[in-house]
């Protein structure tokens, strides 16, 4: 058998709390552009890369801006993606900064969950 380390391939699913379902389709779908997560032949979410991102309306909780863990997305250029998503009128909660040499920032859902994001370079 493969070490635990060498069994883990990533990140499958993560899991978001939403408050509206329907607002938090359309802000993932329309605002953000997402294509969607299909498993089983059904839509489950919508696609970061390869994975999965799905709304949870029923069982979750209550969204936050202080999630445990922590969701960053890894993107071409974090301030562009900001400049983008403020054109978009989402709310950038925390504007793209260095930290440990890298640029950091996050924004806001729909359901007011803080969503983190960087670039490598």
């Amino acid at each position: 058998m493969a070490s635990i380390a060498e069994s883990i391939l990533g990140v499958k699913v993560i899991a978001i709390a939403v408050s509206d379902l329907d607002r938090a389709n359309r802000f993932y779908k329309e605002t953000l552009g997402l294509p969607p997560h299909v498993l089983n032949g059904q839509e489950a979410g919508y696609l970061i890369g390869g994975t999965g991102i799905h709304l949870k309306s029923d069982w979750y909780g209550k969204p936050t801006d202080a999630p445990n863990p922590r969701v960053t997305i890894e993107v071409e250029s974090a301030t562009e993606f900001e400049k983008a998503l403020r054109e978009r009128g989402v709310t950038i909660s925390d504007p793209v900064q260095i930290y440990d040499g890298f640029p950091v920032g996050a924004f806001l859902d729909s359901e007011g969950n803080k969503l983190w994001f960087c670039s490598m370079g």
